[in-house]
């Protein structure tokens, strides 16, 4: 069994939502560690893109020893697909409701090159920032949890939903697709569609944060899947 996973949490996020899920899976043997990712920032910060996001997830695993698991979930799913190209201490990706894209594909061109009615660019257009997060991403959370997640979020580079896939991870390593069935920020049919690319399919009846509305579920999922 893999006793070590990296979380890769996805856009306008940090590390911090995770912390629910980290618990939970410390009691199943599981040590985790999280990054946060560049592409990430305050309203007056510097942004990050897609490259300096792999190739901080691949640092990062770097330094984990030789038989890590790496969890991206949403935006997350690109980073780890870029930066864990050709790893050779890496056992399983999982994609929780994650883009799951190949070579030469965005995150913008994957929501069919419009901007979701949600999203909110910055008026210089480098900044993207969402509207209502707690009906988009939480809403099967406690309304509490919801709303004390929604006030961490920054803002995110647009240029990192623009750039390209340059390198495939799940190609080569092992994958598991995580369907959230009640995410309102990834489309139940194009996560099914992004999940043909995994090499298996598991389902959640959770909305897209389930690291914070079913942490126990999701914990005893990612510990069967790790130790299959």
């Amino acid at each position: 069994m893999t006793s070590t996973l990296l979380l890769v949490h996805g856009a306008w996020h940090n590390d911090v939502a995770f912390a629910p899920l980290q618990q939970a899976l410390s009691t199943h043997g599981i040590a985790t560690h999280t990054v946060n990712l560049t592409s990430v920032a305050g309203p007056n910060e510097p942004l990050g893109d897609l490259a300096s996001d792999a190739a901080l997830v691949r640092d990062v695993v770097n330094t984990l020893g030789p038989d890590v698991a790496v969890l991206g979930h949403s935006y997350g799913g690109l980073p780890i697909t870029q930066g864990l190209a050709g790893a050779t201490n890496v056992s399983h990706l999982l994609y929780l409701t994650a883009f799951m894209l190949d070579e030469g594909e965005t995150l913008y061109g994957a929501c069919g090159a419009v901007d979701p009615p949600w999203w909110v660019r910055s008026g210089d257009d480098e900044r993207v920032t969402p509207r209502d997060p707690e009906s988009v991403f939480y809403n099967t959370c406690d309304p509490a949890v919801a709303a004390s997640t929604a006030a961490t979020l920054r803002t995110q580079s647009l240029k990192s939903f623009n750039d390209p896939l340059t390198d495939v991870a799940w190609r080569t390593i092992p994958s598991t697709y995580i369907v959230c069935e009640q995410d309102n920020a990834i489309p139940i049919f194009a996560q099914e569609a992004m999940a043909q690319r995994a090499g298996s399919v598991r389902r959640l009846d959770t909305d897209h944060s389930p690291f914070l509305c079913a942490p126990e579920e999701l914990a005893v999922m990612i510990a069967e899947i790790l130790n299959s």
